[in-house]
């Protein structure tokens, strides 16, 4: 039997260092493709302000930054944390600039993209900005295109809804 949670994987963080997903067990994720350079940037912002929403609740977002998608992602990791940090003052994980479509897809995102793995989700990311959730359990549960706002009502509510099933197995 395969295991269809996300802690099977280690990603590196934007310094190279490698970082086991089960460090986030328990938590309610958002994970996201992220560019510097595309219309959806601004996004980083609301995402930003997601995180504070439910900064004392069991959840994080966590950002993998791609060029995949029309070259919209030049900076290299360092970079691009400076750039998050200064232009939209993000506090959450940025990992590793990574691919996140196609063949060369990291393991992490063609687990996110298929059904088949995951058990619940068929959608690989179309565009930056493709945002995953993930169950306190580690599963994939749901996700949005990079069109739905990180803050709007209905991503809220699914968190908030995620996060009161976790209260309830505690």
């Amino acid at each position: 039997m395969t295991d269809n949670t996300i802690y099977q994987f280690k990603v590196e963080n934007s310094k190279g260092e490698e970082v086991s997903l089960k460090q986030y067990e328990g938590k309610v994720l958002m994970i996201v493709n992220t560019a510097s350079e595309c219309g959806f940037t601004p996004q980083l912002k609301e995402l930003e302000q997601l995180r504070q929403e439910f900064e004392n609740e069991n959840f994080e977002i966590l950002a993998f930054p791609s060029n995949d998608f029309g070259q919209q992602e030049p900076l290299n990791d360092e970079a691009i944390k400076k750039f998050c940090s200064i232009n939209y003052h993000t506090n959450f994980s940025i990992f590793k600039k990574s691919r996140v479509r196609g063949a060369y897809a990291s393991p992490l995102y063609k687990f996110l993209a298929d059904k088949k793995l995951n058990g619940k989700v068929n959608s690989a990311p179309r565009w930056n900005f493709h945002k995953y959730l993930i169950n306190s359990k580690g599963e994939v549960v749901d996700y949005f295109y990079p069109f739905t706002k990180p803050n709007s009502a209905r991503v809220r509510k699914k968190i908030q809804k995620l996060l009161s099933s976790t209260k309830k197995d505690s």
